[in-house]
């Protein structure tokens, strides 16, 4: 029996998307067209709530070198996942997340960073 998709309300990690059984619109054909693009430079311009930290956590397992045992796991049902780039887990990458630091003010935001 297949099981709907739940849907994916606040969820901002790709692997538990997928793993969890989230519905997800494919967009790793854009992970390809990154690749391809001549700017060295990439800002990603979006509204609040339009998919920027999904997208960033899909870009992190893509091309970290220590995620590629859970590759097929998590990308083989995706275009990129059947259409995989050279680049694929090839980099070191470093995460990090400034969602909890307080920027109330300049000293609690000094204070938040620092911590």
């Amino acid at each position: 029996m297949i099981l709907p998709k739940k849907p994916p309300h606040g969820i901002s990690n790709f692997e538990s998307l997928i793993l969890e059984n989230y519905a997800f619109v494919d967009k790793t054909s854009f992970i390809e067209q990154l690749e391809n693009e001549t700017s060295k430079y990439h800002f990603l311009i979006r509204p609040r709530k339009f998919g920027k930290s999904l997208f960033l956590s899909m870009l992190y397992h893509y091309y970290d070198c220590c995620r590629a045992d859970a590759f097929e796991k998590l990308f083989g049902e995706l275009y990129i996942g059947k259409n995989p780039t050279p680049k694929r887990n090839s980099y070191f990458v470093m995460n990090f997340s400034f969602a909890g630091i307080d920027t109330t003010s300049q000293k609690s935001f000094e204070i938040s960073f620092t911590e």
